[in-house]
């Protein structure tokens, strides 16, 4: 009953496109209809594989920017949905330890309320049925990644990472979470940061993947 009027209030939205839908439904039919057929791969920095559902392009991106800039956190437990099916189905013969996310600078989550790749990464872990850890912490600010070229995206993120507790990744497989990747060089950046602290493999997920021309 309280469910059921907090959804009369309350009401789920497609993450997409805003019109509302049933509460155990994680987009509306015709937003569904214009998922991609395959998945995007790519290699972020380090020759790490980083795996998609979607383009940054269209309901996608706008979806994205609804989920960061207008404080709809509930979208991440959507979004987790359609990445576990892409990483199942990508890495169908890995067998993760840990799920974890690139870390966000803690004056920004501040500023914005939450770190949105830490929420997909909580959900994917539950749907995944994998523990969740903060294995990296983002301790030194540097300039938006969108605000700089293409070339100077990876010294641009040098020196800002660190691992939290090398005990707690060593030997282990990890799945790194993020929202969107471009280049790939932050999670390049923090796969490479993980790889010396002794981890045994990581892969990378991210729910849209920026084309380059």
């Amino acid at each position: 009953m309280k469910t059921h009027i907090k959804n009369l209030i309350f009401p789920v939205r497609c993450p997409y496109c805003g019109n509302v839908i049933l509460s155990d439904e994680y987009a509306c039919k015709n937003c569904i209809g214009q998922f991609p057929k395959s998945y995007y791969k790519k290699y972020a920095a380090g020759g790490y594989q980083c795996v998609s559902p979607f383009p940054y392009s269209g309901i996608f991106s706008r979806g994205v920017k609804n989920f960061k800039f207008n404080r709809n956190k509930n979208y991440a437990k959507q979004f987790a949905v359609v990445m576990c099916q892409c990483i199942s189905k990508n890495y169908y013969d890995c067998s993760f330890d840990i799920v974890t996310c690139v870390p966000m600078h803690k004056k920004m989550i501040r500023k914005r309320g939450y770190n949105q790749a830490e929420l997909l990464a909580r959900e994917c872990s539950k749907i995944l049925g994998v523990p969740y850890y903060d294995t990296l912490e983002k301790f030194k600010m540097n300039k938006p990644q969108h605000s700089v070229s293409a070339k100077e995206r990876e010294t641009n993120v040098k020196g800002v990472f660190r691992a939290i507790d090398k005990n707690c990744v060593a030997d282990k497989n990890i799945l790194i979470i993020d929202d969107i990747i471009t280049t790939g060089s932050t999670l390049g950046e923090c796969a490479k940061i993980l790889t010396k602290s002794g981890c045994k493999t990581i892969c990378c997920a991210a729910l849209c993947s920026v084309e380059i021309d």
